[in-house]
């Protein structure tokens, strides 16, 4: 099972979003560039996350989008669904892949499917941004982007 790239890059993006934003809204061209995901697809993603009240934009000069909630009330898993991104192993989704009933195997994959999304959503934006591994990852691209974190890259 892999996540498409839709969910990835929403994820992506509002982690990006949660470390800069603590300094004013953030421009989806600064994300698009930094994190090099494409502007367009941005702007249908954001569209999405924006209905799921995960952002809100900012208008006028300094404008872009922020965070419409705290960073530790924000799942991972919320922002795959806010994406119509669906965590699913199964052999079709529904119980009649065989034929008008469930398969053999049909059990083992929903029960993989629950499991993927129970991790995904117990997991913040916070937690994960807190994380040794991530902050390494952000001081190394902010670093390579000449971007600056607002104080401390804990977003608590």
């Amino acid at each position: 099972m892999r996540l498409s790239t839709k969910g990835r890059y929403a994820v992506t993006a509002m982690m990006d979003l949660a470390i800069h934003a603590p300094g004013g809204p953030v421009t989806l061209a600064d994300i698009s560039r930094c994190q090099s995901i494409s502007l367009s697809y941005l702007e249908q993603l954001f569209s999405r996350l924006r209905r799921k009240d995960l952002v809100r934009g900012v208008r006028g000069p300094g404008g872009g989008y922020v965070l419409a909630r705290p960073a530790s009330d924000i799942t991972i898993a919320a922002i795959v669904a806010a994406v119509d991104e669906k965590v699913d192993a199964t052999c079709g989704g529904d119980a009649d892949c065989d034929e008008q009933s469930p398969c053999l195997t049909h059990d083992l994959w929903c029960g993989l499917s629950k499991r993927i999304y129970e991790f995904l959503d117990s997991i913040s934006l916070e937690e994960f941004l807190n994380r040794p591994s991530i902050q390494a990852v952000i001081r190394r691209q902010d670093a390579m982007h000449n971007r600056s974190t607002i104080g401390s890259i804990s977003v608590r």
